[in-house]
């Protein structure tokens, strides 16, 4: 992992987690301990998967650049797919509340997709390599491109 990556990554597991610790507290307040279960469950599901998301999106930022926006997009569909799958499965579940789990994903998820947008708008990563090979040749031999 690039440590640009890694200084986003708390950013935005920490909004998530809180959200996710709220959606305990309220669900355990309304639907008692299952829901609770159903909260935190949901939280960590959501932060599996996305963490994952940015993991994939990282190996192919590095081994396949021009397929990095297009991985993107699909990444995110693909993330959204397996939440609702997710909660298809575990509709009728007796393990915890179905609907505070379900609730809980799309919050959490909102979430996550709200903090890494606002990770990203913060970070400061160069858009141009300043160490690049190319630059300093160009620069020894006087030319530019």
């Amino acid at each position: 992992m690039q440590s640009n990556d890694a200084r986003t990554l708390v950013p935005i597991v920490v909004p998530t987690v809180a959200v996710g610790a709220i959606a305990a507290v309220v669900s355990g307040i309304v639907a008692g301990g299952e829901g609770a279960i159903g909260a935190v469950v949901a939280t960590a599901v959501v932060c599996l998967f996305m963490g994952l998301g940015i993991l994939g999106l990282q190996f192919t930022a590095k081994h396949f650049p021009h397929l990095f926006q297009a991985m993107g997009l699909v990444l995110y569909v693909v993330q959204l797919l397996v939440l609702f799958v997710f909660v298809a499965v575990f509709k009728d579940t007796t393990l915890f509340n179905p609907k505070t789990f379900a609730v809980t994903i799309i919050v959490a998820a909102v979430a996550w997709v709200a903090a890494q947008a606002r990770a990203h708008l913060k970070a400061k990563i160069f858009y141009v390599d300043p160490d690049s090979s190319d630059s300093s040749k160009n620069e020894k031999s006087g030319s530019s491109s």
